[in-house]
């Protein structure tokens, strides 16, 4: 029997493309991706990656204040919220004309600059390795440092780069709205890059110099959507163990426990498909009848059907 599902997808960053020119382009194919699950009449929120736009805007925000002492660096939760904003822009623009060509009239497509709030006291902090912006000269690096307080470190001979902490998600502080929005039926798109970093002191939310991993929000809206399912789209069609060696094997299903096992013997690169796993995990062991899919954007609709993609499940 068909069931309509609620669902939160997490966009990695081959869905949006490197520049603004290459966006444009990669968001009509996302549309029809997304599109498709809409039309198969699930309820679909969307969070987004925002690797690659929220360095350019880190880039500019620098450049400028290079070029004009008057201009104060830009904090890196700004540049977090300008990506939201201009990614959702693009985004929802390209859904509201893909549903149209179908024939839905009414798309009520909407972004939501989205603050999520971190633990201050996140071991992260300690041990910031999240890198951000472009390649440095060493002498370009200790002025960084200096002028902003950047911790900077140098990468494998190519240069030196800003690094910072990557903790964990506690609180998406629009939630309450996002909740009224999906309720009524919108298409929302949410903690994009994962989030505004934010930490709270009283009753002020103060912009933190981090970068909270996309999937680990995506795990956390989907729990407090009571989503059915958490979709977490990459490069690859299915998850692997053994990757890149001649013992690789694709995985199709998978249960918590056994993907907590291939965890603990580090089958999964930290950098690349760990996070995508612990965060599949981490959901799909929150509640009775809640799944993750991992799989490919333009395999999303198959996935759903079952017919590829790595299920993680109880």
């Amino acid at each position: 029997m068909y069931q309509r599902k609620r669902i939160v997808i997490a966009l990695g960053g081959n869905a949006l493309g490197n520049t603004l020119p290459e966006q444009m382009i990669a968001v009509k194919t996302t549309a029809r991706a997304l599109c498709d699950l809409i039309e198969e009449g699930h309820q679909v929120v969307v969070v987004h990656g925002n690797g690659p736009q929220v360095g350019m805007i880190n880039n500019a925000m620098s450049a400028l204040s290079r070029e004009d002492d008057t201009q104060p660096n830009t904090p890196l939760s700004v540049c977090v919220a300008m990506s939201q904003a201009y990614i959702g822009y693009d985004l929802q623009n390209a859904l509201r004309e893909e549903l149209r060509k179908r024939g839905f009239m009414r798309t009520p497509v909407v972004t939501v600059v989205t603050q999520v709030r971190v633990d201050p006291d996140d071991p992260a902090f300690a041990n910031p390795t999240k890198p951000i912006g472009k390649f440095l000269t060493k002498e370009e690096a200790e002025y960084q440092a200096k002028a902003y307080g950047h911790i900077m470190r140098e990468d494998a001979g190519r240069g030196y780069r800003r690094v910072v902490a990557s903790p964990k998600p506690v609180e998406i502080v629009e939630q309450d709205a996002i909740n009224s929005l999906v309720d009524a039926n919108k298409i929302v798109i949410c903690c994009g890059g994962g989030g505004i970093p934010v930490i709270l002191k009283d009753h002020h939310l103060k912009g933190a110099s981090a970068v909270i991993d996309k999937d680990f929000a995506s795990c956390l809206l989907a729990k407090q959507l009571d989503a059915d399912m958490l979709i977490i789209l990459t490069a690859v069609e299915k998850v692997a163990i053994h990757f890149g060696t001649p013992d690789q094997k694709w995985l199709n299903d998978l249960t918590v426990s056994q993907a907590r096992k291939y965890v603990k013997e580090g089958q999964f690169a930290a950098g690349s498909m760990l996070p995508k796993v612990e965060a599949a995990i981490d959901f799909a062991g929150s509640g009775s009848g809640r799944t993750a899919l991992i799989t490919l954007l333009e395999k999303a609709k198959e996935g759903i059907q079952g017919k590829t993609g790595t299920l993680i499940h109880l």
